[in-house]
């Protein structure tokens, strides 16, 4: 008798795990532990240890009322897969195109477990400019970047997002006040706001949208008025040029916005 080759390589806590996983996916509320048992046609106990590991590595969050819904880690890791480098390259001549015609440097952010995480950066051309290391994982509530990824997504992926944020952070309280900003962003199309980490400097930050209008990446520009560059844009000029290099983008990604004129 021969072995299906389907068979042959069975990992049946690997599997345990993987249909935890694609069952929770499908779900908007959660599981408790019992349900999701009961769904998967097993005994309770054999997913115990499971959960306790799925939870303990960040894939998978506890509610009130015990039950389990999958974090943003799993979408994190996808981010920071081929996409995110392919955006990267797609991003670079237009982010070249834009220093050049706004004299500043711009950076463009992904999320990724927590954190808005610098994927391409472009330094300014002349010799002034503020430049964040690619790699480099910034803050989701004083930054320009971070404001624009919570903005552009719905009220669940930001509340997820939001979580995954202050799980390390306990000193961080979100009131009402910083939505209402998150929907005057989304409704205004970008952020502009004083950076919290440099004196002088204005981040600039606008959404890269993907094919179902969810906010994918924040392209920001650091932006300072140079006194000895007075044919350089303006605030308001740099912002124009910042919207439409982020709608080009969009396009390439296959969004159906508008490319400001």
């Amino acid at each position: 008798m021969e072995t299906d080759d389907a068979d042959r390589y069975r990992a049946p806590a690997l599997d345990k795990g993987l249909d935890i996983l694609e069952l929770l996916a499908g779900v908007d509320e959660g599981l408790t532990q019992a349900e999701i048992a009961k769904r998967l046609d097993r005994s309770p106990n054999e997913f115990y240890r499971m959960l306790d590991r799925l939870v303990r590595r960040g894939y998978v969050t506890k509610l009130e009322g015990d039950r389990f819904t999958l974090t943003l880690k799993l979408f994190g890791l996808a981010q920071l897969h081929a996409p995110t480098r392919r955006l990267a390259s797609f991003a670079t001549p237009l982010m070249r195109e834009l220093a050049q015609r706004t004299r500043q440097a711009n950076h463009l952010a992904v999320f990724d477990r927590g954190s808005a995480v610098v994927i391409a950066q472009q330094e300014a051309p002349d010799y002034w400019g503020i430049s964040i290391r690619v790699g480099s994982h910034i803050n989701l509530f004083d930054t320009g970047s971070g404001h624009v990824l919570l903005a552009f997504r719905d009220a669940e992926e930001r509340q997820m997002m939001i979580s995954e944020h202050v799980r390390s952070r306990e000193d961080i309280q979100v009131g009402p006040e910083f939505y209402e900003r998150l929907d005057q962003i989304r409704e205004r199309g970008f952020e502009m706001m004083a950076s919290a980490q440099t004196a002088g400097v204005y981040n600039l930050s606008a959404p890269i949208l993907g094919p179902d209008g969810r906010g994918i990446a924040a392209l920001t520009c650091p932006y300072i008025a140079l006194v000895n560059a007075p044919t350089a844009p303006d605030i308001t000029q740099t912002i124009a040029f910042l919207q439409k290099t982020a709608a080009q983008l969009s396009l390439l990604v296959g969004s159906d916005v508008k490319t400001p004129q």
